[in-house]
């Protein structure tokens, strides 16, 4: 029966690119996903409209309970970058950050994507996991290096965010 039911759920969970209209409902997820940084609304509405091609709308029953930010670097056109992941707690724990991450590398804009990035602080380990997850799943490396280091980039305000790269060479090559 509980298997039943979070199967249930798990299947009433649909994804979609977002459009300008979900920047107010993606501002109030983030703002609800502490330690997010929040972004001012007009931010979440050109996350929205300008990258919407590899950003990712979770939604359930009409609530948008999941969203993950994400850009094709301008300088790398096979590196898809990360910016925020957000779930929603009342959609947690069944894998849709991962079911999210696929949902943006298995689209026709991310056909020439070979490597996934992402930053995070070394005590994220909800975002560590997730990553490492995604990885093992796709079959891909994963490393890390510090990247955005506290007192030579962010004031001392902020922790180092260690950049994660996944490549995803091999299991994009494979799957094809």
């Amino acid at each position: 029966m509980a298997k039943d039911l979070a199967e249930e759920r798990t299947a009433r969970i649909t994804f979609r690119k977002p459009t300008p209209t979900d920047g107010a409902a993606v501002n109030d997820l983030i703002e609800q996903c502490k330690p997010l940084d929040e972004n001012s609304l007009y931010c979440n509405l050109i996350q929205c409209d300008h990258f919407r091609d590899t950003c990712v709308v979770a939604q359930s029953g009409g609530d948008v309970v999941g969203w993950i930010s994400a850009y094709i670097l301008p300088d790398a056109d096979d590196t898809v970058f990360v910016w925020q992941v957000a779930v929603s707690e009342k959609a947690r724990g069944q894998g849709l950050g991962s079911r999210m991450l696929n949902e943006i590398v298995s689209r026709p804009e991310c056909k020439n994507i070979t490597k996934l990035q992402t930053t995070i602080t070394a005590s994220n380990n909800a975002s560590w996991s997730l990553f490492e997850r995604f990885a093992d799943k796709q079959d891909g490396d994963i490393s890390s290096k510090a990247y955005f280091k506290r007192d030579e980039h962010l004031n001392g305000e902020h922790p180092t965010e260690h950049l994660v790269t996944i490549s995803l060479e091999d299991a994009l090559s494979e799957a094809a």
